[in-house]
């Protein structure tokens, strides 16, 4: 047999070339189908079928539970975004009755200072009423007194300190140095009386202070 027969007789040896795949067939498909279904036999084969199973209802219970808690923490979420939303707007609700009843509460006050004011005032037109020789030094003293109760009573407190005494930044203003016999650097004479309230200083005191 001659070395062209032995050739023609050998089965023909086709190299599969990938690049020359027909056309619509993709080389990669052919390759991951082929990894994939080796894999998937083989698993198939090594794998206790009702063990498979019962991996499948797990999973699908788990599956269940979970859209159960998710739908259920839905529900709790939109529950407090509406209870929020309600507090939100009791409490500017709120706001605005307090600030309403704030108001009220100082007109309220304000014109019950000023009923007690009329009345002094009542009382020093009558006193300016009285004849020209009449003495109304007792009348003015006497309405006198009840303004003070009436300041008295809104807690407004005198500034009136005394000769010698120590000036006070805080409530006392001073006017000038004056030769005095008070200690030098102390108050001298007070011009005009201050007044406080609830603490608060609503008129300062002015003063002299004597010269060092």
């Amino acid at each position: 047999m001659s070395e062209q027969d032995a050739t023609d007789d050998e089965e023909p040896q086709a190299d599969l070339d990938l690049d020359e795949a027909p056309d619509g067939v993709d080389t990669d498909d052919i390759d991951l189908g082929e990894a994939l279904d080796d894999d998937l036999v083989e698993r198939v084969a090594e794998s206790d079928p009702e063990a498979v199973a019962g991996e499948l209802a797990a999973l699908r219970e788990r599956a269940e539970t979970l859209d159960e808690q998710v739908a259920r923490l839905e529900d709790e979420r939109d529950d407090f975004e509406d209870r929020l939303k309600r507090k939100q707007a009791e409490f500017q609700n709120y706001k605005k009755r307090m600030k309403k009843r704030r108001e009220t509460e100082q007109q309220r006050a304000t014109e019950d200072l000023v009923s007690r004011i009329l009345d002094v005032r009542d009382n020093l037109e009558r006193a300016l009423g009285q004849d020209e020789d009449t003495d109304i030094r007792g009348g003015v003293e006497s309405t006198l007194r009840q303004l003070d109760d009436v300041l008295q009573a809104e807690n407004v407190e005198l500034i009136d300190p005394d000769p010698g005494e120590d000036v006070d930044p805080t409530q006392h203003q001073v006017l000038a140095n004056v030769e005095s016999d008070a200690e030098p650097g102390t108050i001298a004479e007070v011009h005009r009386p201050g007044y406080e309230m609830a603490e608060k200083v609503i008129r300062e005191a002015q003063v002299t202070v004597s010269e060092e």
